[in-house]
């Protein structure tokens, strides 16, 4: 007989990817359907047709099958995890109305009058007016409702991308709750929809009656349909057993359970974080995000352009690189690799901080991205370790603000994402944060973590303490250097720490002669 084989599915912003893991965490088999981010019909909007995703998902299954020797008939269930924070409008028969309004998006919703209800007067006694404000701004049902009034008003079912996915699978409107993260009237601290005196409810026009049935991760959806089984190469029937967000499920993965294993994410996003019992707002006010492991917490510090930056230096200022490349049949990586280190650490006194698109509260919405300490001897090769050496400096101030909150410290360092793959980046993170960086054992972590949830699911492990144990394991481990790690420690406590505080006047005199960022 053969081995029980999970079948993961993995929608990205970049691709879709159908992954089989065994019970072992070994990656038996992959299709990967590479995909457009989004399309964008005015500035700033990101969008992408829901059916465009349940598409590639096929098309990524069809390459899955066609490149491996596992047989369909050995998967015993299906899960999915997917991009954060992208919504789908349903009509009453579950057909999309729109395009999806995916996490990249920019568009703001008016500030339509106060919330009422004597919470205005509230957030303003707390110091949370603009932060309020910003929530309702970026809230996208604020946004179909007020420009596209026919939309809304026809909108039946109101999900995130996972949900739309699951529904797909199973025709039924559930989503898991480990999924819920993004501008919705969800209870962070309890895990469940919003209680109906919650401030939420006046914030955004979203009915109760319109969101899906949250279950715990690990817990069955419902079976295969017919026509999901088909578009799949599946046998129908299969259970569709509930994951949760590609970040939550990168951290169990790489095998993140406890809170001194800090998970970071070198993604589009760049993430650390830890796995916790406890709710404890990683920034005040900012609550941490439902985990991979029922009754968890994600504890989330974000660097919302994160390992965006180097693909933005790439595109930019590598086309040489891309050349030599091509001509020599090997990865653009390899080479930007050995840009990086053909530059001392430090990267002669040239340091960044990488607020290219800014937040809510940490940094402020004000920030910008800087750079400074040129002088006549940078080059482009200066300004890309600069980059990267920038966004390891704010996820270790994130690790101590987490630190910090917690009061438990981190003492092992997991480093997933697509920047988790540069050796150069590993060796530059170790010696930052001081700590061994440990890249995991797959590269597919997100995949990985949504196939523990399914493997806890079907009884196919007994619990999760058992399946991370079983699945996951470290790869390749960077020790710091003492010499190295000495002169960042300087750099870090006695320039990167201050520039925020000393660049942000600056930032809000920009912000109000230009307008920019709003």
């Amino acid at each position: 007989m053969a081995e029980p084989l999970i079948l993961a599915i993995d929608n990205g912003t970049q691709s879709v990817r159908a992954l089989l893991f065994d019970l072992q965490g070994n990656l038996v088999g992959k299709g990967k359907q590479d995909i457009e981010p989004y399309f964008s019909d005015h500035p700033g909007w990101a969008e992408q047709h829901p059916d465009y995703y349940w598409t590639s998902l096929g098309h990524a299954c069809d390459k899955l099958w066609a490149s491996c020797d596992a047989r369909p008939a050995a998967v015993q269930g299906v899960t999915v995890t997917t991009q954060r924070g992208t919504v789908v409008c349903l009509d009453a028969s579950g057909k999309p109305l729109r395009p999806a309004i995916i996490w990249l998006d920019q568009r703001h919703a008016a500030v339509d009058g106060p919330i009422g209800g004597g919470w205005d007067l509230l957030f303003r006694g707390l110091g949370l007016t603009d932060t309020i404000n910003r929530f309702r701004e970026k809230t996208e049902a604020n946004w179909i409702q007020q420009q596209q009034p026919e939309i809304w008003h026809q909108t039946r079912h109101y999900l995130l991308l996972s949900g739309y996915l699951n529904y797909r699978l199973t025709g039924r409107l559930v989503d898991s709750i480990g999924s819920q993260v993004g501008y919705l009237p969800f209870d962070y601290r309890r895990h469940q929809w919003a209680g109906k005196r919650d401030f939420k409810w006046r914030a955004m026009p979203v009915q109760p009656d319109m969101l899906p049935q949250l279950v715990q991760p690990g817990t069955p959806i419902g079976p295969l349909t017919q026509e999901a089984a088909q578009h799949m190469g599946l046998p129908a029937g299969l259970p569709v057993i509930a994951a949760a967000s590609d970040k939550a499920c990168e951290i169990l993965g790489s095998g993140g359970l406890t809170p001194d294993i800090g998970c970071m994410s070198y993604g589009t996003t760049a993430t650390i974080n830890s796995n916790t019992r406890k709710y404890i707002e990683p920034t005040r006010f900012m609550p941490p995000y439902p985990s991979a492991v029922p009754h968890h917490f994600c504890t989330e510090v974000m660097i919302y352009r994160g390992f965006w930056m180097v693909s933005w230096f790439k595109k930019e200022f590598g086309l040489r690189e891309q050349h030599i490349a091509d001509e020599r049949g090997i990865e653009p990586e390899q080479l930007f690799d050995e840009l990086v280190t053909t530059v001392p650490p430090g990267s002669m006194g040239l340091m960044l901080q990488p607020y290219w698109s800014p937040g809510v509260r940490q940094p402020g919405p004000e920030a910008k991205g800087s750079i400074i300490g040129f002088g006549d001897v940078h080059t482009r090769a200066h300004m890309y370790r600069a980059i990267l050496e920038g966004l390891a400096y704010a996820l270790r101030e994130g690790k101590e603000r987490i630190e910090k909150r917690s009061g438990v410290a981190m003492t092992r360092l997991r480093v997933a994402g697509g920047g988790s793959q540069s050796d150069a980046a590993m060796q530059l993170t170790a010696d930052i944060f001081g700590l061994p960086a440990e890249r995991p054992h797959t590269y597919e972590t997100s995949g990985l973590g949504a196939a523990i949830d399914a493997a806890v699911g079907l009884g196919l492990h007994g619990d999760f303490d058992q399946a991370v144990a079983a699945m996951t394991r470290v790869g390749r481990v960077f020790n710091p250097d003492s010499g190295t790690q000495a002169l960042y420690d300087r750099l870090y406590r006695e320039v990167y720490l201050s520039m925020y505080g000393r660049l942000q006047p600056l930032y809000r005199k920009i912000r109000d002669i230009t307008g920019y960022p709003r």
